[in-house]
C-alpha cells in the first residue's frame, strides 16, 4: 500500500502540477517546503545537521535560516521537474544559464567523450533538458530500480521524455554500457556526491571522511574521456545558474585505484566549492559523513541510514552511487 500511494503521488505530481501556472505551482512548492520545515522532521534535522558542517560557524538562528531556504529549493526542484514536461523548448532554454560551458563543447568536439559529474545541487534534470535542448546533445545516465516498479517506469519515461538515455543502475551492465558511450565520443552525466554501495572512495569533505563513488574517475580513465565536475544553484529568479569547471586530469602516476582516488578528492573539493557557495541549494537530506551512517549488520563497514530521492546515479558496478 506504501509503494503503491507513493506511486499514486508521484502520478499526481507529474498529471497536476504541470497543469498549474508557474506562479502557482511556486507558490505551492514554497508552502509545501515551509510546512515540512516547520514540523521539524528527520529529514530537516538531517539537512541541519549536514550544512552545519559546510557552514561550521552559524548559529542555530543561521542553521534554521538555511534549512528553510534549502527546503524551499529541494520543493523547487519538484515543482520544477513535474513541470518540465509541459516546458517549451524556449523556456527551458531560458529556464538555465551556465557558466565556462566551453569546457563541456570543446570536449565534445574532441570526439573523446565527456563525463558530467554533479552534486546535489540545484536542478540535475533542467540542466540535462537544457544539454539536449539548447545544445542538441543526448546523454546518458542511470537511474536506481525503484519500488514499485510503476515509479521506476515513471521516471524512466520522464528523463526519457527529455532527452536522455536511462540504464538501470542494477544488473552489473551500465559501466560497460557507459564505456561504449564516451569511447564513441558521447556525453554522460551522473550525480556523484553520495555513495550508497559501501565500496566507494573516502574523501576528505568540507574536513570530515565521506564516501563518494568512484565510477566517474574509472570511466574517465579507461575510456580517455573528460572528467567535468558541474556546480548548480539558484539566485531568487526563475533562471537557475550554474558552473562547469575545469577537467579533472588523470595523474600520471599511481595504481588504478589512487589514480581513481585522486580524482575522486578533485572531485570532491570542486563540488565543496560550490555547495560552499550555495549551501542552500545543496538537496541532502540524507546521511553523507562516515561519522553519521550506521553500522552495516554484516560487520562490514557503515551503511547509510536513508534512501535518496529517484535521480540519475552512477552504477554500484562502476563505482558510482545509484538514483
Amino acid at each position: 500500500m506504501k509503494d503503491q500511494l507513493t506511486d499514486a503521488l508521484y502520478g499526481l505530481g507529474w498529471s497536476t502540477v504541470k497543469k498549474l501556472p508557474e506562479p502557482v505551482a511556486a507558490r505551492l512548492g514554497q508552502q509545501i517546503a515551509d510546512t515540512a520545515w516547520k514540523r521539524r522532521g528527520k529529514s530537516v534535522l538531517r539537512l541541519e545537521s549536514n550544512l552545519a558542517r559546510v557552514v561550521p560557524d552559524a548559529t542555530p538562528a543561521r542553521l534554521a535560516e538555511l534549512s528553510r531556504a534549502g527546503m524551499r529549493s529541494y520543493l523547487r526542484y519538484w515543482m520544477e521537474s513535474f513541470r518540465l514536461p509541459a516546458w517549451s523548448e524556449d523556456r527551458i532554454r531560458s529556464g538555465f544559464d551556465p557558466q565556462d560551458v566551453h569546457h563541456l563543447e570543446n570536449g565534445l568536439a574532441s570526439g573523446r567523450g565527456v563525463i558530467l559529474a554533479l552534486p546535489h545541487l540545484g536542478n540535475w534534470d533542467l540542466a540535462g533538458a537544457w544539454v539536449t535542448t539548447k545544445l542538441g546533445v543526448p546523454f546518458t545516465t542511470v537511474a536506481e530500480r525503484l519500488k514499485p516498479e510503476s515509479l521506476y517506469d515513471r521516471f524512466v519515461a520522464y528523463r526519457e521524455g527529455l532527452g536522455m538515455e536511462v540504464l538501470p543502475h542494477t544488473g552489473g551492465s551500465a559501466f560497460g554500457t557507459l564505456a561504449r558511450r564516451l569511447r564513441a565520443g558521447g556525453l554522460v552525466c551522473l550525480v556523484a556526491d553520495r555513495d550508497l554501495s559501501a565500496s566507494g572512495v573516502e574523501v576528505k569533505f568540507f574536513g570530515e571522511t565521506a564516501r563518494m563513488p568512484a565510477g566517474p574517475a574509472m570511466l574517465a580513465r579507461q575510456t580517455g574521456a573528460l572528467l567535468l565536475p558541474v556546480t548548480l544553484w539558484y539566485d531568487g529568479t526563475p533562471v537557475m545558474r550554474g558552473r562547469v569547471h575545469p577537467e579533472v586530469e588523470v595523474p600520471e602516476t599511481g595504481t588504478r585505484a589512487e589514480q581513481a582516488a585522486a580524482m575522486t578528492q578533485q572531485l570532491a573539493d570542486a563540488f565543496a566549492s560550490g555547495i560552499a557557495e550555495h549551501p542552500e541549494d545543496w538537496h541532502m537530506l540524507q546521511r553523507l559523513w562516515l561519522a553519521d551512517l550506521e553500522p552495516r549488520a554484516d560487520g562490514a563497514g557503515p551503511r547509510s541510514g536513508a534512501g535518496p530521492r529517484p535521480e540519475p546515479h552512477s552504477d554500484d558496478s562502476s563505482g558510482t552511487e545509484k538514483p
